[in-house]
């Protein structure tokens, strides 16, 4: 698997470019977009394989409550040299509760507790925090981590396959989303990549391992503490 994006993403990037001088915090913004983004489509085997992409999204959004794993990372696109491919650990559960840290090349959390995402910059000493409902109801998150109809927020239509996987396309219905589209490739029941187009033109690849379907998972790892000396800046204010 804003796992990366969240509604507003485009706009609170720019805010926080103004707030982070010298850090290249546009591109960085960039980087949220397909972190969370991603985040939102981490996916693992369902218990039967349905025909189509749709359908196995559907089925894992009813059938799969929680999950654990890992992820790569990659951008391309204009401007992409420069972005180091990503990786780290994910968990999520349903509805709306996820943590998204990237570990690889550099320092990186975002997590929600349902009501409010945080993301946390060690190295910029920075927290940014948006209200739940308004960050992930029309993102890609809302495609892994909500509990209402896919139908409402998104436009979901069946790809050609390519790569060896079957492929679905989610487009968002709402105009201010920050990204175009974002493509799900799934193997035998299993979503195994995400493919996300942002609303700068370049495209996040994500790809998912070690995953493990509704395993137990510690309350803490929903929870966030602002750290001692880091800044607090609230977007939905």
């Amino acid at each position: 698997m804003e796992l990366l994006q969240m509604r507003g993403n485009v706009q609170s990037s720019l805010r926080w470019k103004q707030r982070t001088a010298g850090r290249g915090a546009v591109a960085r913004g960039r980087r949220v977009l397909g972190g969370l983004a991603a985040a939102v489509l981490l996916t693992l085997p369902l218990s039967s394989v349905a025909a189509t992409a749709s359908a196995q999204l559907q089925s894992f959004v009813d059938k799969v409550h929680s999950a654990t794993g890992q992820f790569q990372q990659d951008r391309s696109g204009d401007g992409a040299a420069a972005q180091r491919s990503q990786s780290g650990t994910f968990a999520f559960q349903r509805p709306g509760k996820f943590r998204w840290q990237v570990t690889k090349p550099y320092a990186q959390l975002i997590v929600s507790d349902g009501r409010h995402v945080y993301q946390y910059d060690p190295d910029l000493e920075q927290v940014t925090e948006r209200k739940a409902s308004q960050a992930v109801g029309a993102s890609p998150a809302a495609l892994l981590f909500g509990s209402g109809s896919l139908g409402d927020a998104f436009t979901l239509k069946d790809q050609p396959d390519r790569d060896g996987f079957q492929w679905l396309r989610a487009t968002p219905k709402s105009t201010d989303a920050g990204f175009a589209h974002v493509d799900i490739a799934f193997s035998a029941g299993v979503p195994v990549r995400l493919e996300l187009l942002d609303a700068f033109g370049q495209t996040t690849r994500i790809v998912l391992s070690q995953m493990k379907a509704n395993p137990a998972i510690a309350a803490d790892q929903f929870q966030f503490t602002v750290p001692q000396g880091a800044a607090l800046v609230k977007m939905n204010e």
